[in-house]
């Protein structure tokens, strides 16, 4: 049975009024574990998605303004709804369009999300920083940025994905999806989708582009450093000092020791 706001109201939840009488949350739906619930929704007689979560006005207002951006150009993403009186989000609550489609499997569908991905960061040069983001070339410099905290990692992991990422100097920044795994990629015969922009942020564009099948069709220079850096990114964002993130161990151990 669907949830209706007028009968089983979750904290936080009370602002999707704002997008209507009607507005109602419907089921959960994977992703955001641990950072944001996201449920798929009914909105003014159509099937949506609101992400509920903690991520400062500043942060919401540059994802929105994005996802905008990105839309008006012609790319699939899940648009931001504006509420009755324009707002795009109300107290960490965005409500977007629900975008259907399957996840890449083949070396074709790759090719397809790095077609899309490249039409990413040709959109966005010059983008503004996310707010309280560094990129991987900044954290050259600087220990900490949003989900990053180097000081929290082993001192020879540190040189190990700096060495990674000091191979990205020079290189023209734009928006990276920053998380174009598998999951969060939706296509239809007709066109590539990306979804769940919580990890987007400005960087280099190699990041994006370390593909299953090299997808990107970089020369092999080129795909092992972007390979070496996103390793390194993944495993510096997902860093847990008690070890217990499997993933973020995983990823570090394909880094190259320096």
């Amino acid at each position: 049975m669907p949830w209706c706001l007028r009968e089983d109201v979750g904290v936080g939840w009370e602002a999707l009024d704002q997008w209507g009488d009607d507005a109602t949350r419907l089921e959960p739906l994977t992703g955001g574990v641990g950072v944001n619930e996201v449920w798929s929704l009914r909105v003014d007689g159509q099937l949506a998605v609101g992400r509920l979560g903690k991520r400062s006005d500043a942060d919401l207002a540059w994802e929105t303004e994005l996802l905008r951006h990105l839309d008006r150009e012609g790319m699939a993403v899940p648009a931001p709804i504006p509420t009755a009186d324009g707002r795009y989000f109300v107290d960490g609550l965005v409500v977007m369009t629900y975008v259907e489609g399957e996840p890449p499997e083949t070396e074709a569908d790759w090719r397809r999300v790095a077609d899309v991905l490249r039409q990413l960061h040709r959109l966005t040069p010059g983008w503004p920083q996310r707010p309280g983001w560094r990129s991987s070339t900044d954290l050259l410099h600087t220990e900490t940025g949003t989900k990053v905290d180097l000081g929290a990692m082993p001192p020879d992991a540190v040189v190990r994905c700096r060495a990674a990422w000091a191979r990205l100097v020079g290189r023209e920044q734009c928006v990276v999806h920053g998380d174009p795994n598998r999951r969060n990629i939706r296509m239809t015969a007709g066109r590539v989708a990306l979804v769940d922009w919580d990890e987007s942020h400005v960087d280099v564009p190699d990041l994006d582009l370390a593909l299953p099948h090299n997808a990107a069709g970089l020369d092999d220079g080129a795909y092992a450093v972007a390979s070496q850096a996103r390793a390194a990114w993944e495993a510096a964002v997902c860093w847990d000092p008690t070890g217990a993130d499997q993933f973020a161990v995983k990823r570090l151990a394909e880094v190259r020791p320096v």
